[in-house]
């Protein structure tokens, strides 16, 4: 290894991302046949690493893959690529830190060896800056949420094809949009790596965690709406509520919380977000993650 390149943990081996490759048979470039989870960092510091280390390892119960590592051996090796490659990002960057483990290569002599890799990439502030000023606009779909009865959304799986159409289709819609994307009985459900948020009088609800995955941000935010003292609830929401809310938000690792300003070009917070309810909220986020979120995007307009 170079210090100036960044690295990937692969197989047990720290290599130089660019000579890092997976092979053709693997199950999860063939079947998406895969997990991976994704933490963010905040001035190099990797957020509630744990909790998504702890969120990963369900997903791989749930699609019975044994990495063959536990889960502090996970972290460190995911501290340790952050270590290196953090530095090498420009002033006023942060990253993604994801693990990916798929069921590995079929066929052959190590047919049923898992394939683990721990890779990096910065997180894309410039792009979504704007969101911060003028708010995200969400669009949902005509392309349902594959429901739970088939596949749980709660386990974070490569198959990302169903979340990837709706956002096509937003695409089409509304160039720019996220998408959220509705379940069979019309009620929202989540976007591809987002949660929704709406708030009407003063009270916070989001899409319950059977029908979406439930994102380490989601549980932060709701933990500290309580907190807060804010009425709090995970319940059914459907496009009466979206159209009627006073404010609404996404949440992601990413981007911790970002207020919406429209819901299919309704306007929502008079198309003039964040609210005051998203407002204190997004000021917690902050708070607790050690630095302003907000401003370390709008730096970068």
């Amino acid at each position: 290894m170079t210090s100036n390149q960044p690295i990937v943990f692969l197989n047990g081996q720290l290599v130089p991302e660019s000579q890092a490759g997976i092979p053709i048979r693997d199950r999860g470039f063939i079947y998406g046949d895969a997990v991976f989870d994704a933490a963010r960092t905040f001035n190099g510091i990797p957020f509630k690493l744990p909790e998504h280390i702890r969120r990963l390892y369900d997903s791989l119960r749930y699609v019975r893959i044994d990495p063959g590592i536990g889960m502090d051996e996970m972290e460190q090796w995911s501290r340790r690529v952050v270590e290196h490659n953090h530095p090498l990002l420009p002033p006023g960057q942060d990253m993604w830190v994801m693990q990916r483990v798929t069921r590995g290569v079929e066929g052959g002599p190590d047919d049923g060896t898992p394939t683990v890799l721990i890779e990096t990439h910065a997180i894309p502030f410039a792009a979504r800056a704007p969101l911060y000023r003028h708010g995200a606009r969400v669009t949902t779909p005509s392309v349902p949420r594959v429901p739970p009865r088939f596949m749980s959304p709660r386990a974070k799986t490569h198959n990302y094809l169903n979340l990837v159409l709706g956002d096509l289709e937003a695409q089409g819609t509304d160039p720019g949009s996220w998408a959220v994307l509705l379940d069979e009985t019309g009620n929202l459900t989540e976007g591809r790596g987002s949660n929704i948020f709406l708030v009407k009088d003063g009270a916070v609800a989001t899409p319950k965690g059977q029908y979406v995955l439930e994102g380490i941000t989601r549980r932060t935010v709701l933990d500290l709406s309580q907190g807060l003292g804010l009425e709090t609830a995970e319940r059914d929401l459907d496009l009466f509520d979206a159209y009627t809310a006073d404010e609404a938000f996404l949440t992601s690792t990413s981007l911790c919380i970002c207020p919406v300003s429209a819901i299919n070009g309704a306007p929502v917070a008079n198309g003039n977000p964040p609210g005051p309810v998203t407002r204190r909220l997004m000021q917690a986020f902050s708070d607790l993650a050690g630095m302003d979120f907000e401003e370390q995007y709008l730096a970068h307009l």
